[in-house]
């Protein structure tokens, strides 16, 4: 086989490199040569890759040689992929949520999520940059920094355009073509904004459907890991291979469960055929026009598509007042619990050591302060407090019974419509309920937010449902995108 890098894998999906490499044109280890090189030529600019993995050559040589002895494993063997930097991997790699105080940290062993897709053959490339904590540090931090890793750019617009957090490498990478798929991993918009943000597809799965053990939290209520790609069929090939059951993760004893091993039978070009979509106008009320217009372009396809738009919808939470406690409390809890057991190498073993650690070594660790870590720190840990409880339970009663679960039944809905992710989605993930993000358009024009970054840019239209759907998702998600075509690559600067 050619292990050299003379290929253009520019926007090639996992099928196909899967077949290129079933009929000898490629080899996983030329492949994977193609996206360090290129991740060394862009990553400087974009700043979305953390670091990439020493063995990884190694390993897409030894499944090349595997493959040719005894087949393949799968859909996903010597397919080289990116993992977000709070997701542990068993390896030379490190796994530091993006902190500097983490910077020199070995897990002891692989996540339930790494093994599971190591176990399907895929090849781990690096781990992907992330807004420092999950974006549970400080207030004022920007998207996509770390102190770790710097600042994270939308390849679509470097230092103008919002690349989205807190999987903001994962998003990154995947849209300026740096590995073929990444895992990133959501507590409330994680996943779905970065997607959105940087034109692919991102899902987040139902709480309990995907293991988080060996995945640094934030809250044991609403954590998931989920693949971030290029299309809805490499998103449905990656979920596919993160569904086994893990014993240490209680959610995934959930009654209710339905997982699957493969996804993509759900896929069906013609699947918004009759599908009832509802759409929640109060969730709409702050976008500009240019996003209103990303909306209503989309309602129209769906409607010659043939679906049953029901506009609007109207949620009882509407007038809900949520709290952020659930995250205040479980942050600290989930946070000790893991590094009490971190591997070696990590300079802190509690909330508070890593609060001192960053006052001593402010210089470099606290450019945005770490007010939020502090917020977290004045609760007992121990998940305790008669407020913790109060505030899950209204999260769940309004986010399931007066929210998602009320529309669909109410209006008989396949699922909600969403843009991006705009404040309507915090209703996902308070539910643990999955949503999917699909590219939706180009807003030509916004409005300057936070940081100086604008709001026009690439826009995701997602879809939300109930309680693992996440097949009747993939329908409409598929139907969506073929009928839509809005993903295209950036602008290449190698290329160009």
């Amino acid at each position: 086989m050619d292990n050299t890098i003379d290929v253009n894998l520019i926007e090639v999906d996992i099928v196909s490199l899967q077949a290129a490499m079933e009929t000898g044109v490629l080899s996983s280890e030329s492949c994977v040569r193609w996206y360090l090189d290129r991740i060394e030529q862009l990553n400087p600019m974009l700043k979305a890759v953390l670091e990439v993995n020493p063995d990884a050559i190694e390993v897409a040589r030894a499944l090349d040689a595997e493959r040719e002895k005894q087949g393949t494993r799968g859909p996903l063997h010597g397919i080289p992929i990116l993992l977000k930097d709070n997701i542990d991997t068993g390896d030379r790699m490190h796994t530091s949520a993006g902190s500097v105080a983490l910077a020199e940290h070995y897990a002891p062993k692989d996540s339930g999520v790494a093994a599971q897709l190591r176990a399907a053959g895929a090849v781990f490339l690096g781990k992907a940059n992330m807004t420092e904590w999950a974006n549970y540090m400080s207030y004022k931090m920007w998207a996509g920094y770390s102190s770790r890793g710097g600042l994270t750019l939308n390849p679509y617009g470097p230092g103008e355009l919002f690349v989205g957090g807190s999987s903001s490498g994962s998003g990154a990478a995947v849209a300026a073509n740096l590995c073929a798929a990444s895992i990133g991993t959501e507590t409330s918009g994680s996943i779905i904004n970065p997607s959105s943000q940087n034109n692919i597809v991102g899902i987040k799965p139902t709480i309990g459907l995907v293991s988080r053990t060996g995945i640094i939290p934030i809250t044991q209520s609403q954590d998931s890991a989920g693949p971030m790609t290029r299309s809805v069929r490499d998103a449905a090939i990656l979920l596919g291979a993160m569904t086994e059951i893990d014993s240490e993760d209680a959610a995934m004893q959930d009654s209710r469960r339905i997982a699957y091993k493969d996804y993509t039978p759900f896929l069906d070009a013609k699947g918004l055929e009759g599908a009832r979509i509802g759409v929640p106008r109060h969730y709409f009320q702050g976008l500009d026009e240019a996003r209103t217009a990303i909306i209503e372009q989309a309602i129209a396809l769906f409607k010659e598509q043939g679906a049953v738009v029901i506009d609007p919808v109207s949620l009882p939470c509407e007038s809900a007042k949520w709290d952020w406690d659930v995250m205040q409390f479980e942050f600290k809890k989930g946070l000790n619990d893991y590094l009490k057991n971190a591997g070696p190498g990590a300079s802190v073993r509690t909330l508070d050591e890593l609060i001192a650690y960053n006052e001593a070594n402010s210089d470099i660790a606290l450019k945005y302060g770490q007010g939020t870590l502090i917020f977290s720190n004045r609760t007992s840990g121990t998940l305790s407090e008669p407020e913790y409880f109060e505030s899950l339970r209204l999260n769940h009663e309004f986010s399931r019974e007066q929210g998602i679960d009320h529309a669909i039944r109410e209006y008989q809905l396949d699922a909600l419509l969403f843009l991006g992710n705009e404040d309507g989605l915090d209703l996902s993930a308070r539910a643990g309920y999955p949503a999917i993000t699909v590219p939706g358009g180009y807003a030509e024009t916004g409005i300057i937010a936070a940081g100086g970054y604008t709001t026009k840019g690439p826009q995701g239209i997602t879809f939300v449902g109930t309680a693992y759907s996440e097949p009747v998702l993939f329908r409409l998600a598929y139907a969506y995108e073929q009928a839509s075509k809005y993903r295209y690559a950036p602008a290449d600067p190698i290329t160009n």
